[in-house]
Formats: structure tokens, C-alpha cells, sequence
């Protein structure tokens, strides 16, 4: 007969990973009251003057006042905590600089940096003032309730394009190099209509004509996730010691910012969560944790992945593992 599934619920540890476990704790954040250090910071030059500085918005914990942008050791910019990105101006050809974002409560208090990044600007061109030529045709498919997958032709400039900037009816909400003519947008309405164009920025910040709008419409109420679950999604056993481990194994959802944050759900309930506490990868993930000494059990293993915008996206294809010698 084979035996009921069981596993412990408090699972925390990973090899090189900063773990949390998703049934404990307050969720008021590192120490109770001060904001978690912004996860998933990246940087990337949008002109020969500046750098578009993007994070994650944080989850849950306490509510987040502000965010505060440095360049080195100076403050160069703050934000309300509704936003996750800004635009630093003002800089210097072909430089480096190096990023840090921290959060700030309505108390004022400030929770702990966060990992540093770096940005190069590239190099000036003088007087130039020909904009890149228009985005070609911006496609879109709406990847459930809240996100949709945008498509572009790409743009030309004589010196060459440095990032596409993409709008939501008259506001920028993003930025991407100028080397991808794709981008995924998070953190929007169900059943809500929207308007998407682009354009084209260069080393001189001369920016294109917008492309030709998209108009896409979310999918009403809540979905499974779709586009946004883990894919390629891989579960088993090893024994080590005369215990059981469950390794898993995925590849992370596409989207514009680092995934930092998974939680994984064992026989229909929630386990664990785990956040990476130093670069997340990109391409194929693996974790290992502990879950037992009895042999014959059989764990059924799904997994989700935190988005940048702070929403839970889908969970990945349900798996099922079984302790055996």
C-alpha cells in the first residue's frame, strides 16, 4: 500500500539561496517594521547622459513611502512607492556608475540598501540631431488578467539606437535596451483596455516618432497565470544519509525585471518560498530542500514565481516525486 504523502512545512535552507518560509512570520518585512532592501535592481544606459534605473515593487510588509535612488554614495533621485523605476540625467559620456536603491516608511525610517548595479553610458555623438527612424509595426497578445507580451519592429539611427522606451496611452512605463525589440508588461487590470506604443531613443537622447499603437484588452477577473508561470518544470528524488531531498528544477517566466522570489506548494498546499540572495538566474533554476526519512512517499510539487511588480504569477505544470531507494 503505498503511503500517505507527507512533508514538513517549515522547509527552509538552500545551497546558495536566502530562504523564507511562506507560513511564518508577520510579513511585516526584515525586522518588523523597516522595508525590505528593493530586490531585482537593474540598470541600463538610455542615453549618453542617462541611465534607467528599474527594481521590483515590494510584496508585502510594511507600506513603502519612497524610494531613494544613489549614484555611488549621493542621492540622486526619489520616487513615491507606487513607482518602480525613474530615469537618472545628467551624467557623463562613456562613464561608469555604479546604482543602489533603498525604501523609506511613512515613518521615515529607511530599510537597508540594495545590491549594487552598475550602467556605462556610451559615447557622445557630436552634434548629432536626427532621431532613430519610427518603431516598425508594435504587436501585443494579452497573457491573462494583468500582463500582455508586446512586439516591435526595430528602429535605425546612423549612430545606432540605445534603448526603446514603451508607453501606456501618454505615460512611459518602461524602458529596454536598444538591442530587444520585445518587452512584457506586468501589473495591469483585468478586463481592461489598453493603448501600447514605442519609441526609439539614441546616444544623443534624440527620440523617434512613436510607432503605430497597439490596443489590447486583459482578460477579465483572475486566470491561471499563463504566460507568467515557470515552464519546463522538473521534480524528483535523491537520498542522502538516510534522508530524502525533493530537487526541483525550472525555467523562469519572461519578464521586464529579475525574478527573485518562488513559492513552492507540496500536495495542494503552500511549503515554502524562496528568495535569492544574490543574482537570480535567468535561464534554467534548481533548488534541493529536505522533506523526510520514510521511503514510498509520493509529494505532488507545483511552483510559482513572485513577478517584478509584486503580483504572484501562475503556477508552473503539477509534478509528482516519490521517496524510493
Amino acid at each position: 500500500m503505498r503511503r500517505v504523502a507527507r512533508y514538513v512545512t517549515s522547509v527552509c535552507g538552500a545551497l546558495l539561496l536566502t530562504v523564507s518560509c511562506a507560513w511564518g512570520g508577520d510579513g511585516s518585512g526584515t525586522d518588523g517594521r523597516l522595508p525590505p532592501a528593493p530586490a531585482g535592481v537593474t540598470a541600463a544606459a538610455g542615453s549618453a547622459t542617462s541611465v534607467h534605473v528599474m527594481w521590483n515593487r515590494a510584496p508585502d510588509g510594511p507600506e513603502v513611502a519612497a524610494y531613494e535612488v544613489y549614484r555611488g554614495k549621493a542621492k540622486v533621485k526619489e520616487v513615491p512607492g507606487s513607482e518602480h523605476m525613474v530615469d537618472v540625467v545628467g551624467l557623463t559620456p562613456s562613464t561608469a556608475y555604479v546604482f543602489t536603491v533603498r525604501a523609506r516608511n511613512a515613518d521615515g525610517r529607511h530599510g537597508p540598501r540594495s545590491e549594487d548595479v552598475r550602467a556605462t553610458t556610451p559615447a557622445a555623438s557630436a552634434a548629432d540631431a536626427t532621431a532613430p527612424t519610427r518603431p516598425g509595426r508594435t504587436r501585443g497578445t494579452p497573457t491573462g488578467s494583468r500582463s500582455v507580451q508586446l512586439s516591435w519592429g526595430a528602429s535605425t539611427d546612423e549612430r545606432g539606437v540605445v534603448s526603446y522606451d514603451v508607453y501606456q496611452g501618454g505615460s512611459r512605463i518602461h524602458t529596454v535596451s536598444g538591442d530587444r525589440t520585445t518587452a512584457v508588461v506586468t501589473g495591469l487590470r483585468p478586463g481592461t483596455r489598453y493603448t501600447f506604443t514605442v519609441r526609439a531613443r539614441d546616444a544623443a537622447d534624440n527620440v523617434s516618432p512613436a510607432g503605430a499603437p497597439v490596443r489590447l484588452t486583459t482578460a477579465p477577473g483572475t486566470d491561471d497565470g499563463r504566460a507568467t508561470a515557470p515552464t519546463g518544470f522538473r521534480a524528483a528524488t535523491h537520498r542522502t544519509d538516510g534522508a530524502y531531498y525533493l530537487d526541483l528544477s525550472w525555467i523562469p517566466p519572461r519578464a521586464d525585471g529579475v525574478i527573485t522570489e518562488y513559492g513552492i506548494q507540496l500536495d495542494g498546499r503552500p511549503a515554502t518560498s524562496l528568495v535569492w540572495g544574490g543574482p537570480a538566474p535567468r535561464e534554467r533554476a534548481s533548488y534541493s530542500f529536505y522533506v523526510g526519512r520514510d521511503t514510498g512517499v509520493a509529494y505532488r510539487v507545483r511552483i510559482r514565481a513572485r513577478l517584478p511588480d509584486g503580483t504572484w504569477g501562475g503556477f508552473s505544470a503539477e509534478r509528482t516525486a516519490v521517496t524510493a531507494p
